[in-house]
């Protein structure tokens, strides 16, 4: 199956965001126009592979546009609002038990010895907002990868949830949204059934009730890990090869990032839910183990997970990371129906896969781990020295883009910010009686308890006793 020529070289601006739009790629005009410019210089029209690839990488999601923006204040500018904030005090300070941070899947500490603690968080809210047990398991599912993705291993989950009030009248809800009830149910099991299937605690987190969450709930998942310091290996290099393993590739999740970029509404679900993965925590156990495995045996040279951008985003970063170029061969990908496009095998972002990168000589050994854990894997491309991003399908290449320019020549977002003053007032309240005041204010949603919940994780599963 051939890659499609999307015509944008002589596209006028209309054109342009038509392209985007009905490609679902969430590119705006200054950026259609840079990637417009740079294939007008190549003297070609690009590939629908090319032009995913550019959606991919661009987004909010993967490269974090607004933070790494210009944001302008009555007092002054904002130049790159995490590197200029946290990011500066922790490179200033520079503290001796920071292992790596800022550069990986997860940040890591040092704790004892050879022993470090990696730790991960990220949101899953509009596909927990679209399908709330899919979106939620699949958001611990690509924590915990996070940690594998730093040799570690998972020890224990947390999670932060907010929705909107339970008890808001459906006919107050805008349309198209779900009820915050039905969204809280369905979270809470979802957060449950992979945890508790991998045999991984969910040990603490928050829940938090307003309406403010109504049409886009808050689904903050997160996985601590122990990693090995002497087995951490970050150093791929030319020639090096790219394993894919885990599960099949199908076309669940495709354009997650590029949604994730976009605001939601009363038709989303119509829309995006092809957005949603699908997680099945049982594969992500033996790709565990046998990671766990290579890592003991030092077989790899890198690591990385497939979430959001699919092979997109795990390859380019990869490559960019190591100044590299990449070959990749999209046919060798194993896929869960035929006939799949190769622009949707490129981003599909199907769960359970990761990217394993290692030297000629250790090939046959971690293909043999990956097979003695029943865990499909398969050579699927090597790191190169050009400096290009190149993908094949069945001899005909689909792409090939500068990493360079890819993964450098972003176009910048410039945002205005107002800082209002905050007033506060005395509260005004009335002296009644006192216990019913107190009944009903621990009968709030937000201070309750929330054993309904904590009940339904498994908290002690690692526990061991002596």
């Amino acid at each position: 199956m051939q890659a499609n020529k999307i015509e944008i070289i002589d596209a006028d601006s209309e054109k342009l965001l038509r392209i985007s739009m009905e490609g679902q790629l969430a590119l705006n005009l200054e950026e259609m126009q840079a990637i417009k410019k740079y294939f007008f210089e190549l003297g070609r029209n690009p590939t629908d592979v090319e032009l995913e690839t550019f959606a991919q990488t661009w987004s909010e999601h993967c490269v974090h546009k607004t933070f790494k923006g210009l944001i302008k204040t009555p007092s002054g500018e904002v130049d790159n609002l995490l590197k200029s904030t946290v990011a500066r005090v922790t490179h200033e300070l520079s503290p001796e038990w920071c292992f790596s941070v800022f550069e990986d899947n997860a940040g890591i500490v040092d704790f004892e010895g050879d022993y470090a603690i990696a730790f991960k968080v990220e949101t899953h809210n509009h596909p927990s907002s679209i399908e709330p047990f899919g979106g939620a398991a699949t958001g611990v599912g690509g924590v915990i990868r996070d940690i594998l993705g730093v040799w570690g291993e998972p020890i224990a989950n947390t999670d932060v949830l907010c929705f909107g009030n339970l008890d808001i009248n459906y006919s107050e809800l805008p349309t198209g949204f779900k009820h915050p009830r039905f969204i809280f149910k369905y979270v809470v099991a979802g957060i449950g059934y992979y945890g508790n299937n991998m045999g991984i605690p969910t040990v603490n987190g928050a829940i938090i009730f307003d309406n403010s969450y109504i049409t886009n709930p808050l689904v903050y998942c997160g996985t601590v890990g122990i990693v090995n310091k002497s087995k951490y290996r970050r150093e791929a290099k030319v020639e090096d090869i790219l394993i894919l393993a885990g599960g099949k590739t199908g076309r669940d999740g495709i354009h997650g990032v590029t949604f994730a970029s976009t605001e939601l509404g009363d038709n989303a679900e119509e829309i995006f839910s092809v957005a949603v993965q699908i997680g099945d925590p049982i594969e992500e156990e033996k790709i565990k183990r046998a990671l766990l495995e290579i890592k003991d045996k030092k077989l790899g040279n890198a690591i990385t997970d497939l979430g959001g951008g699919g092979l997109s985003s795990a390859i380019g970063e990869m490559a960019d990371t190591f100044n590299c170029g990449a070959m990749v061969y999209l046919e060798k990908v194993p896929l869960k129906y035929p006939n799949m496009k190769p622009w949707e095998i490129w981003v599909s972002e199907s769960q359970e896969r990761m990217l394993v990168i290692v030297p000629e000589k250790n090939k046959e050994s971690v293909l043999e781990i990956f097979d003695s854990e029943e865990v499909e894997a398969m050579e699927i491309g090597r790191l190169t020295g050009d400096g290009l991003l190149k993908a094949f399908h069945e001899r005909e290449k689909v792409a090939e883009i500068s990493i360079e320019f890819l993964f450098h020549s972003i176009p910048r977002v410039v945002r205005s910010a107002e800082f209002k003053e905050n007033v506060l007032k005395e509260p005004e309240f009335e002296m009644g009686n006192l216990g019913e005041d107190l009944k009903s204010i621990l009968a709030m949603p937000n201070i309750a308890s929330k054993e309904s919940v904590i009940r339904t994780y498994d908290h002690e599963v690692r526990a061991s006793a002596g």
